[in-house]
């Protein structure tokens, strides 16, 4: 059982940054993929980034790649999302999610906890 709590959100204007956290509980975290996704209002869940269970094999959206970074500090149960240059679009709910496996994918089928999410609203 892996439990997940996402912070770091907020209202922020477009061009800024934001980094949000994501901590799991349970002993399993540094064995495990980890991934971020969005979902929009009226729009369908949207895999954003995925790193692998040591930090390796990074995987960003095209509509984030340059702007958006995942890591993660195993040694703090803790994953990241670094998104700078931030625009409208990116306005939506953040969820992170813990994987069945220890390889990065952007495969929503892949994750079997989720956090509650955290709400990113870009203004412009």
């Amino acid at each position: 059982q892996v439990q997940l709590v996402e912070s770091g959100g907020g209202l922020v204007q477009a061009g800024g940054s934001l980094r949000l956290s994501c901590v799991a509980s349970g002993r399993t975290f540094s064995t495990i993929a980890m991934g971020w996704f969005r979902q929009a209002p009226g729009q369908e869940r949207e895999a954003v980034a995925s790193i692998n269970w040591n930090g390796g094999s990074l995987s960003t959206a095209d509509s984030v790649k340059g702007r958006f970074t995942i890591s993660r500090d195993n040694a703090k149960n803790t994953v990241y999302l670094q998104m700078n240059s931030l625009k409208p679009e990116d306005t939506a709910v953040y969820y992170c999610a813990a994987g069945r496996g220890p390889y990065s994918t952007r495969s929503y089928e892949a994750y079997d906890y989720w956090g509650q999410g955290t709400q990113v609203t870009v203004s412009s």
